[in-house]
């Protein structure tokens, strides 16, 4: 079933460290649009929905919803609730019994909490492999995709305490982020899809604002430019990740990757993904490498054994990773006890593929934490 909002949802994605915090953050400003922290709902449950049996009985379906409830990386999105209550309270409000109610009802409530804001949005990166599933269930719903030059958002990536951890693995997960969206941006119309370069956000933010303003059908604001203020922004400021969005807009992380990549990790990523980054608009001034496969391999290894021993450094995401980690065996459980069975799984993408891991958000491969025997954790002192 399909949920069609008076206020149409708007979507905001892009491959990570592209800049679409930062949008979540200014949009988030605007006195008509509430958009709460990243929610990672589409990757972490859509795919997943027939581990939770009917959802059309009440108990399956109170499963399902206590999981997407008390599962936000951001608890509650820093809500004032009542651990108690909330399960119940976002029960009452669902429109229909699905994913899609419970998804909506808690925007709704989250919109409610920050001011009676009449509009919602969502950011999580990640979405982008969901575009299709996101329209079944909100057909009104605008996305806005936001891009930055790949070599800068690599260069990021690799210096996040989540992403990848060499060139040739960044590369690879940027380009398929790129080439995943071609067909919906040539599919919707311009009162559904709108891209934004992350360069031209930064260099003219005002501008961009007002064009981004009139796609959605609102006012612009200027209180959109203050967004560093918030909260929300303070918050993820405070850590190494996001320390640029606790200060005013600046376009002093555009062409970063002169400076951090060096020319062989610069050609490498021209051999796995030149083509793209010239197709998004970006000069490419260095002669693509080639890895033979047994390199490609080799780094292949190399990023998952990393990826797994970094969880538990300095702001890993052991936390996260945690409950991402409960949410797969709380499904196998759930075969145990006969909900689900294996000829019940869907041939829908991204089940079975190589990288669904990556694409539903698990920060590291569970043969490589099992490998390593990295202990889960589920509390923490730090922002999230």
């Amino acid at each position: 079933m399909a949920i069609a909002l008076k206020e149409k949802p708007i979507i905001m994605i892009g491959h990570e460290r592209s800049g679409t915090t930062l949008v979540m953050a200014m949009l988030g400003c605007h006195p008509r649009i509430a958009v709460p922290e990243v929610v990672w709902y589409y990757p972490r449950f859509r795919p997943y929905l027939y581990t939770y049996g009917d959802l059309s009985d009440k108990e399956n379906f109170r499963t399902l919803a206590e999981e997407m409830v008390f599962g936000l990386k951001t608890p509650f999105w820093g809500m004032k609730v009542n651990p108690r209550t909330i399960l119940d309270e976002i029960l009452a409000d669902v429109k229909e019994q699905s994913f899609a109610g419970v998804y909506c009802a808690m925007h709704e409530r989250f919109a409610k909490e920050v001011g009676n804001k009449p509009r919602w949005g969502e950011k999580t990166p990640h979405n982008l492999f969901f575009v299709k599933e996101i329209k079944e269930d909100f057909p009104n719903a605008q996305f806005i995709y936001i891009t930055r030059d790949g070599r800068d958002a690599c260069t990021d990536y690799l210096q996040s305490s989540f992403g990848p951890t060499n060139i040739y693995c960044a590369a690879r997960h940027w380009k398929r982020c790129q080439n995943f969206v071609k067909p919906w941006r040539e599919k919707f119309g311009p009162s559904d899809w709108m891209d934004v370069k992350y360069e031209e956000l930064v260099r003219e933010p005002e501008e961009v604002l007002r064009r981004v303003c009139d796609f959605l059908g609102e006012k612009y604001d200027p209180v959109m430019m203050e967004f560093h203020k918030t909260g929300l922004a303070k918050t993820r400021g405070a850590t190494k990740d996001h320390k640029p969005l606790g200060h005013p807009v600046s376009d002093k992380y555009i062409g970063i990757y002169r400076e951090h990549l060096s020319l062989r990790d610069q050609r490498i990523f021209a051999g796995v993904a030149g083509k793209e980054l010239v197709e998004y608009g970006y000069e490419m001034d260095i002669e693509p490498l080639i890895l033979s496969d047994e390199e490609a391999s080799l780094q292949k290894e190399l990023d998952g054994r990393f990826r797994a021993a970094l969880l538990t450094a300095p702001e890993g995401h052991i936390i996260y990773e945690s409950y991402n980690d409960w949410l797969i065996d709380q499904r196998e459980e759930r075969k145990r006890k006969g909900v689900w069975k294996d000829s019940d799984v869907p041939r829908q993408f991204p089940i079975g593929d190589p990288d669904e891991e990556n694409i539903i958000g698990q920060r590291a491969w569970r043969a490589w934490k099992e490998y390593f025997s990295i202990k889960r954790k589920y509390t923490g002192r730090t922002a999230l």
